[in-house]
């Protein structure tokens, strides 16, 4: 077996090629046989097709590579509709629906969910849904622990 951070490398390489970033890969013994898992993400949306097409590139490169000995099961996916936002790229998701959690509550709220209106210096803008009505209110930076996509209802 090659070392798994070369693989990592070779992967994240070709994919950063086509426009996706490697989030996660992983080589797991389980009883039903070997499986490398492989999380990609980007910006926009990934539908099945994206799948797909990421694993007719990768696959291909793997058999070159031929990192494993045996056989094993390539497994990809994203992170789904509700993928976690690395907190340094909110500024990337103004106008989405996002989940943030707070460290310090807002008005005894620490879970809030709303469309991310602007991200200024030290606070961004949450448009929240209370009764019915839609509130603005500013956020600290510092207060928001996690950050996700969120699916609105």
């Amino acid at each position: 077996m090659k070392d798994i951070e070369e693989v990592k490398q070779v992967v994240s390489k070709a994919l950063a090629e086509m426009g996706y970033e490697l989030y996660e890969l992983s080589y797991r013994h389980q009883k039903d046989g070997d499986t490398l898992f492989i999380t990609v993400d980007r910006f926009a949306p990934i539908s099945l097709n994206d799948i797909v097409l990421v694993s007719e590139t990768i696959s291909p490169i793997l058999d070159e590579l031929d990192p494993f000995s045996g056989a094993y099961t390539l497994d990809i996916s994203s992170l789904g509709s509700e993928k976690p936002i690395a907190l340094e790229k909110l500024p990337l998701y103004v106008g989405q629906y996002v989940h943030l959690h707070l460290s310090h509550p807002y008005k005894g709220e620490n879970d809030l969910e709303g469309h991310l209106l602007k991200i200024e210096e030290e606070h961004l803008i949450l448009q929240i849904n209370i009764k019915g009505r839609k509130k603005e209110i500013p956020i600290p930076l510092v207060d928001i622990d996690k950050a996700r996509l969120a699916i609105e209802f």
